[in-house]
C-alpha cells in the first residue's frame, strides 16, 4: 500500500505504533483524540458489500490511516494511508 509505504519511511516509529495498536485492537475501543470512529458521512463505510464503522487513526499531526472494523470476521480493513490530511474530511 502507497500511503502505508511512505508513513513508514516518514514517521518509521508513529508507523510501528500505530501498526502495534491495530495489531491489538479491543472490539470497542475507548475513542482516543488521535483514534477514533469518523462521524457523519464517513462513520461507516462498505467493504465487500458490508457496511462497518469506519475508523481514524492519527499517525501524525496530518497522517492518516482510515480502516474498517468487521467484528464478526475480527479484522480490520485499511482503506487509506497517507502522510497528508485527508481532503475528505475538509
Amino acid at each position: 500500500m502507497k500511503g502505508w509505504d511512505t508513513l513508514c519511511q516518514q514517521v518509521p516509529s508513529n508507523a510501528l505504533t500505530a501498526w502495534t495498536e491495530l495489531r491489538t485492537r479491543r472490539d470497542q475501543p475507548a475513542p482516543t483524540s488521535r483514534h477514533h470512529c469518523l462521524k457523519g458521512s464517513l462513520a461507516t463505510a462498505t467493504h465487500r458489500g458490508i457496511a462497518m464503522e469506519q475508523w481514524q487513526y492519527e499517525v501524525t499531526g496530518g497522517g492518516r490511516i482510515w480502516y474498517l472494523v468487521d467484528i464478526d470476521g475480527r479484522t480490520l480493513w485499511i482503506k487509506a494511508t497517507g502522510t497528508g490530511h485527508p481532503k475528505a474530511t475538509d
